[in-house]
């Protein structure tokens, strides 16, 4: 009998998180994509990449210091996964300048370039000393470093330079410096010509009008990364803000956990700089070119070179919100699911903004995790709550790197009259759920919306996410409980239609998988999650798996799960798909089970399952689950952004077929188009079929 606890079964999760962030780093290097949207691919490398050293390496650092020996299913020690982590990063750091350096050099033929200081001509230099002069100097800030000026606290992102300089008028003196480069200032300063210099480059040319008496010996670029998880213990909810207040603060003091450092770096200058912050050797990276691949994103924004990128898609207003029938008055008649960024988000607002101006509407209630700085739904609230509406926010204080602006909104709720809540104890609140009660006649009727990602309409013109809209009382009314339970006390926490996390939604998804299993050959799942890896869940997969289940999943990035491994998992596949929207939906199908798709805001991970306060809806709508099951058969079949799981723990890209190339991001936007244009030319019937039928013809 197999051991299905053996670690040769599992993937390890931070290597398995590696590869997907080396899968959008293989984007950046197709070749039929524009040169600005690969250089996009390299940001969004390298904006992750930042976050998995602040939290995760940040995480296996403090296990080993504690003397954790083993975590997760492949029993990896912290250790060894910091030893995997660091010897596939500085192997793949050739691979990131080298491609780096094939697009620089193709947007040179465009018109666009990255060029030091000391490349240009005479007359852009002089525009250059200009710019120092007027932006730069006023706000820089040089550090002597000596006995009597001691080494600076550098905040977490930290970018700047390292100085080694000798006095004007006597050589023998020298000394060492640093210059902090505030992030106010541009990565990179645009001159008139399609020239962006990185700003570094311009600060070193000036040394000694920062250091006076003093010359440049020479000098090397340093960017710094620190721990950046809060740990708050949570122990009086009155206190909650202040703490979390005091929380981002140290954020910025937390342990240095990775050192990047210019090609101009010699020994002296590492020597000098680590002596004063320890890091640890192999967690130093030299750079040939300039740092901090994330800051491409300015030269991606640049205006004139637009049309390298993808045209961006408009998101389609499609039936049955096309028109100016009240969103009352639609869901009266029919459930609606929409699908993010393909259709607009513009309904999502509406229904708040409408109901925060709707004489007849008593109370809103709503979950906010990340809303974005500019939210219309947070105004629209407080626009309810000021005209004396009852409105309930849970604020997730704790949704990371979103802390500081959630801070900002809930004390704004708070001051505009609505009950905000910050938190539950132990655990953090990722559900997407609004509510609306309005009066009818003598009586109530609730209005609901649940979605799989957050109420951000900038991130859903960029994450694929489902939106579901009803007026269903079994649904409304878990969600009366839901709200309950978040802003009261409740032992139980158990819904009658929906289900919640911790408590109901692993014992449920494990229940289905082991139904499908008992259905042996006939049993078929079909799964799209952002990661996996649950060990209870994993488990359940391969049973069902030697039973002869069927069994498709789609994992954007963490799988643990190793398919193909027969006797254990030769049922499974596994594919990644990675294109120009960022696939956040998580939708399950279960093939014998009487509601057979669910959707949810949870991840098949142990923090979302046991750790979090998440929801799984099943949709009973016959069209909205058609919809869903189109949309998980067409991404099952993509062969053009699908990358497949080995058994080894290694991806290949899926193969295009050349007769039927299906791009199941493209086929959904021109599908969406198709809807679109039909609404101005083509019969209502007509329409509603064409939506209906959605992917099908693809």
């Amino acid at each position: 009998m197999i051991n299905l606890k053996d670690p040769k079964l599992y993937n390890n999760r931070e290597l398995s998180w590696l590869q997907f962030n080396t899968r959008v780093l293989k984007q950046a290097h197709n070749t039929s994509l524009p040169l600005l949207e690969r250089l996009k691919f390299l940001a969004i490398y390298g904006t992750n990449l930042d976050e998995f050293y602040m939290i995760r390496v940040a995480g296996l650092k403090k296990l080993f210091t504690a003397g954790v020996i083993v975590s997760g299913a492949d029993r990896l020690t912290p250790l060894q996964q910091l030893r995997e982590i660091r010897s596939y990063l500085h192997q793949e750091q050739q691979v990131i300048e080298y491609c780096r350096d094939e697009i620089l050099k193709e947007l040179e033929n465009e018109g666009l370039f990255i060029k030091n200081y000391e490349d240009v001509n005479q007359n852009e230099k002089n525009q250059l000393n200009r710019y120092f002069h007027e932006h730069i100097y006023p706000v820089i800030v040089p550090i002597a470093v000596d006995a009597t000026h001691p080494f600076p606290h550098l905040n977490n992102l930290s970018f700047g330079l390292i100085v080694k300089l000798k006095d004007s008028d006597d050589e023998s003196i020298e000394r060492f410096g640093i210059c902090r480069i505030t992030r106010v200032l541009p990565r990179f300063i645009e001159l008139d010509n399609g020239i962006f210099v990185p700003v570094e480059t311009v600060v070193a040319q000036h040394i000694s009008d920062l250091f006076p008496g003093y010359e440049m010996v020479k000098y090397a670029a340093f960017r710094i990364t620190r721990n950046a998880d809060i740990a708050i213990e949570e122990e009086e909810a009155d206190d909650f803000m202040e703490m979390l207040e005091e929380g981002l603060k140290l954020r910025k003091k937390g342990e240095m956990v990775r050192l990047e450092l210019g090609a101009l770096a010699d020994g002296e200058l590492i020597n000098f700089f680590n002596r004063h912050t320890n890091v640890f050797k192999d967690d130093i990276y030299r750079f040939h070119g300039f740092l901090n691949l994330s800051s491409l994103w300015q030269i991606v924004g640049a205006k004139d070179f637009s049309h390298l990128t993808v045209a961006p898609f408009k998101p389609r207003l499609l039936p049955p919100f096309d028109t100016n029938e009240s969103i009352y008055s639609i869901l009266d008649k029919q459930d609606v699911m929409m699908y993010h960024p393909y259709e607009s988000f513009e309904p999502v607002v509406r229904l708040i903004q409408t109901a925060a101006k709707d004489p007849d509407v008593v109370a809103i209630k709503m979950t906010l995790y990340r809303s974005g700085s500019k939210s219309p739904i947070v105004h629209a609230l407080m626009s309810a709550a000021e005209s004396g509406k009852q409105v309930t926010v849970m604020v997730e204080l704790k949704a990371r790197f979103d802390e500081e602006n959630n801070l900002i909104w809930a004390k704004a709720l708070e001051n505009a009259g609505a009950h905000v809540i910050y938190g539950i104890f132990g655990f953090k609140v990722h559900a997407k759920a609004a509510l609306i009660t309005r009066k009818i006649n003598d009586g109530l009727k609730q209005y609901a919306h649940i979605g799989t990602g957050n109420y951000n309409p900038t991130t859903s013109k960029i994450y694929t996410d489902a939106s579901y809209m009803t007026c269903n009382a079994d649904i409304t009314n878990d969600l009366t409980r839901f709200f309950h339970f978040l802003t009261g006390f409740s032992k139980k926490g158990k819904l009658a239609t929906l289900y919640m996390a911790p408590t109901q939604i692993k014992p449920k998804i494990i229940s289905m998988i082991q139904n499908e299993a008992r259905m042996g050959k006939d049993g078929h799942i079909i799964v799209k999650v952002n990661s996996l890896v649950d060990e209870d869940v994993i488990r359940a997969l391969y049973k069902a798996s030697q039973a002869g289940v069927k069994i498709e999943l789609i994992v954007r990035g963490i799988c643990c799960l190793r398919p193909g491994i027969e006797g254990v998992s030769e049922n499974i596949r596994v594919v990644s798909v990675i294109g120009k929207y960022l696939e956040h939906a998580r939708i399950f199908y279960f093939k014998n089970e009487k509601v057979k798709i669910f959707m949810s805001s949870a991840d098949w991970m142990p923090r979302n399952l046991v750790r979090r306060v998440e929801l799984l809806t099943g949709i009973e709508d016959k069209a909205s689950a058609s919809k869903l099951l189109q949309i998980l058969q067409l991404q099952c079949a993509d062969n053009v952004l699908s990358h497949e799981l080995q058994s080894d723990g290694n991806y290949i890209k899926v193969k295009s077929d050349k007769v039927k190339i299906i791009d199941s991001q493209k086929l959904i936007e021109n599908h969406t188009n198709k809807i679109h244009k039909a609404l101005k030319k083509e019969t209502p019937h007509y329409v509603n079929q064409l939506a209906n039928r959605l992917f099908k013809e693809s």
